[in-house]
């Protein structure tokens, strides 16, 4: 029941409920729910950072998708030593390590894993399709989103509903990663399933700057400019 209700306070952001569990028993911070994720990880989906640190700071074991989601290298580097295949490998819910990595802006655990066989095109095995550049190009995190496409991430890599990074980042108003990805060989005229570019996105979440650059580069794009 308890683990229970630490998950449920980890969701709701409670940290007075987390310390008062935590204070009951210090175990309940490495425990997992059902699907194998941890307090830890759960924390960081939920971006309860307070908790986190506050889950941290009954030194849980990390488990290597632990690691890579909240940046630990250290502990990074000693559970791959031990086995480079794990550089390759999922969380129990179905995403890439290095994805996780990416998506909570961590390039140096990114690198690492990368430098030690991880793909960073690799796709969710969960069925959202979600890999370390959708995951990096949605969080906003300009530095990993360069450093992926300067190493092989494909700037068209298309997921969920018809979705591209592109139409990501226009969606989200991500003026730099727009250029960034364009820079890269984003397709400017590429559209969703249900037929919206990246420039209708942008311009439909009111990002106008967003949406002004991305005129001309579709304008460019179809040789009208």
């Amino acid at each position: 029941m308890s683990t229970l209700e630490l998950f449920e306070a980890i969701r709701a952001g409670d940290l007075t409920a987390v310390s008062s569990l935590l204070q009951s028993n210090s175990a309940l911070a490495s425990v997992k729910n059902d699907s194998g994720v941890s307090a830890v990880l759960m924390s960081v989906y939920c971006g309860r950072r307070e908790i986190r640190d506050l889950l941290l700071a009954s030194a849980p074991p990390l488990e290597l998708w632990d690691a890579a989601a909240v940046g630990h290298l250290e502990r990074t580097k000693q559970v791959v030593e031990k086995d480079p295949s794990l550089a390759k490998g999922f969380s129990p819910d179905g995403f890439p390590v290095v994805a996780l990595a990416a998506v909570f802006g961590h390039l140096e655990v990114v690198r690492y894993l990368s430098e030690h066989g991880a793909d960073v095109n690799l796709p969710a095995t969960n069925g959202s399709g979600y890999n370390a550049l959708t995951g990096s190009v949605a969080s906003g995190h300009r530095e990993v989103v360069q450093w992926l496409l300067e190493h092989g991430a494909n700037a068209n890599y298309r997921y969920g509903a018809g979705y591209s990074p592109l139409l990501t980042a226009a969606a989200n108003g991500h003026l730099g990663i727009v250029k960034l990805l364009l820079a890269h060989g984003a397709d400017a005229l590429a559209t969703s399933d249900d037929g919206k570019s990246a420039l209708v996105l942008a311009g439909e979440r009111h990002h106008l700057e967003v949406a002004r650059y991305l005129e001309t580069a579709s304008n460019r794009a179809l040789g009208t400019s």
